[in-house]
């Protein structure tokens, strides 16, 4: 019997789908969700509150993973070390995605994806080796440095609600690489598992404000669709992207969240980019299309 025929097809749908499409083309996939699920919740803020849209990104997203994913056969069957990073991730992807969502509601989320791609440098720099990757470094880093543009922003809580969220990213990246490690399906079981367990930390946190809106269906099913665009379908490309990425070359190709950030905040949120901006987004294009992958090694 082949290796094939004792793994579920389930199983190896997401492994073929990994190898069957670049990873640069779910990079693409995730940049894009990345930032349209949360300009949606954005406009829910003044419905349900900034902490009720967070408890339902993170609540419907543990709700659609738990059928295929099975969170609770993943921890009963981890070994102590996996269960460390399933609750490492999980911790990370709650307190995450509650300071990104206090953030938008005071900065623009084109600087506030600047800054979250600023904590994403040292990662970067990890195992740079060429000449033209650090050239790509230092196109992007500056590109985001242009757009970032401290001076204009004077609210100090938001700032510092974007750094820590900025901070956590990077721990998303390096638990998330972690968590890909021998294939895009465990790597997506294993988020199922963490999504799960930030579902029980973020539960006492967001309730009460998302409990306003339990008795409005449409704000109910906007609270699902946030979820889904900003927790499932990019963290799904992640996976698929991280299982075949180094890490250090996922975490440059990151500097491209700023653009898309903020092509969708001008789309969605009519936050419209100055000249200044678009200076940044052509840098931040130039480096991540400067960069070039390790080769893989002869084996």
């Amino acid at each position: 019997m082949t290796r094939e025929q004792l793994v579920p097809s389930s199983k190896l749908t997401l492994n073929r789908a990994a190898e069957a499409v670049p990873p640069y083309a779910w990079f693409g996939v995730s940049a894009i969700f990345h930032y349209l699920g949360p300009s949606f919740a954005v406009l829910l803020f003044p419905a349900v509150g900034v902490l009720g849209v967070a408890w339902f990104r993170i609540a419907s997203a543990a709700l659609i993973f738990a059928p295929f994913t099975k969170p609770w056969r993943t921890i009963r069957q981890a070994d102590a070390k996996t269960r460390l990073l399933l609750f490492g991730l999980g911790a990370c992807l709650a307190a995450m995605n509650t300071a990104f969502y206090l953030a938008l509601d005071r900065l623009p989320m084109s600087l506030v994806a600047a800054m979250e791609f600023v904590g994403t440098i040292a990662v970067a720099l990890y195992g740079l080796r060429t000449r033209r990757n650090a050239l790509a470094l230092l196109l992007a880093v500056l590109g985001v440095f242009i757009m970032i543009d401290l001076k204009g922003s004077t609210d100090a809580l938001g700032l510092l609600w974007a750094s820590l969220n900025g901070a956590l990213f990077v721990g998303y990246i390096v638990l998330g690489h972690k968590a890909a490690e021998g294939g895009a399906n465990g790597g997506v079981e294993r988020l199922g598992a963490a999504m799960a367990i930030a579902f029980v930390i973020l539960m006492p946190v967001g309730f009460s404000e998302a409990a306003r809106a339990f008795g409005a269906p449409n704000l109910v099913l906007a609270g699902i669709a946030v979820g889904l665009c900003s927790s499932v379908i990019p963290y799904i490309a992640d996976q698929l992207a991280m299982s075949r990425l180094p890490r250090q070359t996922f975490a440059l190709c990151l500097a491209i969240l700023p653009a898309t950030a903020t092509v969708i905040a001008a789309i969605v949120l009519a936050q419209i980019p100055s000249l200044q901006d678009i200076l940044g987004v052509a840098l931040v294009i130039a480096g991540v299309a400067v960069h070039a992958p390790p080769k893989a090694s002869a084996g």
